[in-house]
């Protein structure tokens, strides 16, 4: 059995080892997201040499238009076979093997309301649809293989506004730098020195805990506790989305941006609490762009360090309150719910950086830390976790556009979370009825392939030892498939 796990290992990692140690770097630097702007496509390449102009967009999206209007679509279809677990419960990983579908589409669209680019306002609209499925409807998981999958299989796939925000610009420097357009920012050219605000419905991944080498479920990693800090309890609805506002002030070298967003009304729920006196989600984050390695690497290697801290208030219980209430034979079962409070507050942080190595390679790590004890609300049930993993640009065998990755990511809960699952407690994602604690760890790999122009495939593979914490479960291999296209 161990010889077994040891080659699925060995399978995860195979593809990103053995094309990158075939190819050599010999292009230009490949460049990271430019510094401090909000992103949905945050490795998308920057041409840096002839073979690198070819169109990674079905249509071209001129700089000089005032308005931007800009779609994608992500299919992905995944499956996993049959695998070792003497119970299963309400919310667990199915065991007998299954394969599932995800649909997501989105339509971006944007205006430039005054163009002067030291006090640029943008208007943005955004309309998205999700369909499909996840394997076992996204349960019994902290590391959720899908990240485009909604959560609630009773919510239609009928499109819905995503985001609708206002976009500010306030510049304090004449000095005008090159700024990538995106989405959410569509200014070419912005004050070195700046203020930046964005209010109205949003994501707040789209702004915090951005990593160029991590963040993109659409073109890199597709697991939830990889694309974004598993700890991070981020104020959302069940579709990832919410309404607050968000300032960066943005130097040369660095960024401070802070955040405040409506939460859930209860836990993974659709529908958001307005009353900002009793629920809110306040987030903090420092940014500083400079070479992590110093003098070991190129002194043009970019590197990155975001320190992250985040504060929620809302109608939370605690772990222990459940716990303690049915061992006295106050509850039939463990249930949280039954002890929820207003304005309860659950705290955490996170850590977040990357580093360029070579021409071709970028490597990244996250950290993340919550208190655990009171419930895990809005993003997945995760108190600690530790993420490292990097890239290979496939300009090493001449495919500029095509990327290949390797990470692994270990999650874990606190000792309150671990005894209410262990009593038969429900979590939002996790229930086996039963729990034998261990981290649940992850090896994810993908190759990403540039078919032609905006269309792009992907193969995935993700090993999961202990499956939502429980070691008498698993371990569990996931394959997928993911076409993607950029219009």
């Amino acid at each position: 059995m161990i010889q077994n796990y040891a080659w699925k290992r060995s399978l995860a990692c195979l593809p990103f080892l053995l094309l990158c140690a075939s190819g050599s770097a010999t292009a230009q630097d490949y460049a990271t997201t430019a510094p401090a702007l909000p992103m949905t496509r945050p490795d998308a390449p920057t041409p840096t040499k002839e073979t690198d102009n070819a169109p990674t967009t079905m249509f071209p999206h001129p700089d000089s238009w005032r308005i931007f209007i800009a779609g994608q679509a992500n299919i992905i279809f995944q499956a996993h076979g049959p695998f070792h677990s003497p119970y299963e419960g309400t919310n667990s990983l199915l065991s007998r093997g299954e394969y599932k579908t995800s649909l997501l589409g989105t339509l971006y669209l944007g205006a430039q309301v005054v163009s002067n680019p030291k006090y640029n306002l943008d208007a943005i609209f955004d309309l998205e649809s999700a369909g499909g499925r996840g394997d076992s409807e996204a349960l019994g998981l902290a590391g959720s293989t899908n990240l485009d999958v909604v959560r609630n299989p009773n919510l239609s796939s009928v499109p819905y506004v995503a985001q609708v925000q206002l976009h500010q610009t306030i510049g304090f420097s004449n000095t005008m730098v090159d700024a990538a357009r995106t989405p959410f920012s569509l200014a070419t050219q912005v004050p070195q020195r700046r203020l930046e605000l964005h209010i109205g419905k949003m994501g707040l991944p789209d702004f915090f805990d951005i990593n160029n080498v991590g963040t993109d479920s659409h073109l890199q990693f597709m697991n939830w506790t990889v694309d974004n800090n598993g700890a991070w309890d981020y104020a959302a609805d069940t579709r990832g989305y919410t309404y607050g506002a968000v300032t960066e002030y943005i130097d040369k070298n660095w960024t401070a941006r802070y955040g405040i967003a409506l939460m859930p009304t209860v836990a993974n729920g659709i529908d958001l609490d307005w009353n900002l006196r009793r629920a809110s989600g306040q987030n903090m984050e420092f940014e500083l762009r400079r070479s992590l390695l110093g003098k070991l690497v190129s002194a043009d290697r970019k590197g990155v360090v975001r320190v992250l801290s985040y504060v929620n208030h809302a109608h939370m219980g605690l772990y222990r309150d459940a716990v303690e209430a049915f061992l006295d034979g106050e509850d039939k079962t463990p249930d949280i719910k039954l002890h929820e409070k207003f304005s309860e507050v659950k705290y955490g942080f996170g850590f977040n950086a990357e580093q360029e190595l070579t021409d071709n390679i970028r490597v990244f790590s996250r950290l993340g830390w919550n208190e655990g004890q009171h419930e895990s609300f809005a993003y997945t049930e995760v108190d600690q976790t530790m993420a490292f993993g990097g890239d290979c640009s496939g300009r090493a065998w001449s495919r500029p556009n095509d990327k290949i990755g390797l990470t692994f990511v270990t999650n874990a809960i606190k000792s309150d979370h671990q005894e209410y699952l262990k009593l038969g407690g429900l979590g939002f994602l996790l229930g086996d009825g039963k729990l034998n604690y261990a981290r649940e760890d992850i090896i994810e790999s993908y190759y990403n392939v540039h078919a032609w122009r905006g269309i792009y495939y992907a193969l995935d593979l993700q090993f999961i030892d202990h499956p939502g914490y429980n070691q008498d479960r698993g371990p569990v291999l996931f394959e997928s498939v993911r076409m993607h296209v950029d219009f």
